[in-house]
């Protein structure tokens, strides 16, 4: 079988990401959603594997810049998307000769990390993704669980807009909070579309998408997207409200939006699919057992140029360390790297220095957005300590003061 790997033409969209649906279960996507990939797709950053005629292979990126440790201005990446093999060209290497064909040109971009979010987390990890983000599912019963809220949530007041409408002012509070928390996405124009999203075949029985605006001395400091599945049972109403995106500016906006979500009539539940693991509403919530708390993967982080994705976050405390780093599928990173950072920035340069650490590059994706210790992963033998208290060094000078979060998949 000759088979090629090329750059996606516009032309052959359609085809392309239909076999696409074909390697994720053959379940045609809505209109809506098929329509917006569409406008998104960079296809000049899409490349296809083809058998004669048809593409058995797809893989894509989209050209994000995320937010890192430091508080900084958001860092360029890859934001590798629509990744899939059809059934009758599995166990082929065409996988890996995408990846390898992606990752040299994310390096030659100059792009100095990879990001993606996997169907299946036990797949990327051959190719030097570290899972470096949680997000948290949750479902709190309202009819037992009470909220106690700080002083000034009173002073906030909530109204209803459609979603469409409201849209612009959410994605401005998004904008202003992405500094906030390493792992976040700066939005660029279109993906304000993604949110919005709301194809009515999706719905499993609830409302179409709703918002709620929260303001104070009319400017919006917080918001919601949401909607409600209504359920009846002989005691009465028995609803869910599905909670899809939101954002605050403090925590009296913050918390007026978490009320109101646990207020809401004819409910008796929220249910939360994404949001980060160290989220606020769990230190308001009366009984922390009664909300069904569940953690998964999140972000996936692959260091394509080592020294620069090293440079571009600072540091929690000083750090000056000599990394030994394995990295067979981008060989360029394999090697001893001396890092010297602090809050205000870091260097970080090839040495012949003796290490202090060692670790592949899968590991320091992992740590690399403060969520995820080195200290947890030398206890799981994946980092080893060569000079002793080079493990504490490191691991105090790598972490964040919030937990890292991607709010929405790509």
């Amino acid at each position: 079988m000759t088979t090629e790997l090329r750059v996606l033409r516009a032309a052959e969209w359609d085809h392309w990401y239909g076999q696409l649906e074909v390697a994720f279960g053959a379940v045609p996507e809505a209109p809506q959603e098929r329509e917006l990939w569409r406008a998104l797709t960079e296809c000049e950053r899409s490349i296809g594997v083809w058998d004669g005629g048809v593409c058995v292979g797809t893989a894509g990126a989209f050209s994000f810049r995320l937010s890192v440790p430091g508080g900084g201005e958001p860092v360029p990446v890859a934001g590798v998307t629509m990744v899939g093999v059809v059934p009758t060209h599995r166990r082929r290497g065409i996988l890996t000769s995408m990846m390898r064909r992606q990752l040299d040109d994310v390096f030659a971009r100059g792009e100095p990390l990879a990001v993606l979010t996997a169907s299946e987390p036990v797949i990327y990890g051959r190719f030097g993704y570290g899972i470096a983000t949680r997000q948290m599912r949750a479902r709190i019963d309202t009819d037992r669980v009470r909220l106690s809220v700080p002083r000034g949530t009173d002073d906030v007041a909530l109204r209803l807009v459609a979603p469409a409408d409201a849209s612009a002012a959410c994605e401005a509070v998004y904008a202003r909070l992405v500094p906030r928390r390493p792992g976040m996405l700066a939005r660029r124009p279109g993906w304000e579309r993604l949110p919005l999203l709301d194809p009515p075949g999706t719905r499993d029985g609830a409302s179409p998408l709703q918002c709620v605006l929260a303001e104070r001395d009319g400017e919006v400091v917080g918001f919601a997207l949401y909607s409600t599945r209504p359920e009846w049972e002989p005691a009465g109403p028995k609803g869910t409200v599905r909670l899809r995106h939101m954002g605050a500016l403090d925590p009296a906006a913050y918390a007026a939006v978490w009320r109101f979500l646990c207020e809401i009539d004819l409910t008796s539940s929220v249910q939360v699919q994404n949001r980060p693991v160290d989220d606020p509403w769990q230190h308001l919530v009366s009984d922390v057992r009664r909300c069904e708390l569940r953690v998964q993967d999140g972000l996936h982080v692959r260091l394509v140029d080592l020294p620069a994705a090293l440079e571009a976050r600072a540091y929690r405390a000083p750090v000056d360390v000599v990394l030994e780093v394995d990295d067979a599928f981008c060989p360029w990173n394999t090697g001893r790297w001396r890092l010297s950072g602090d809050p205000k920035g870091a260097v970080c340069s090839r040495t012949d220095d003796a290490a202090d650490l060692a670790l592949s590059v899968r590991e320091l994706g992992a740590a690399y957005l403060g969520g995820v210790s080195l200290a947890s992963l030398a206890a799981a033998g994946l980092v080893r300590e060569l000079r002793q208290g080079a493990l504490a060094e490191a691991s105090l000078a790598f972490g964040s003061a919030v937990a890292p979060w991607l709010p929405h998949g790509f």
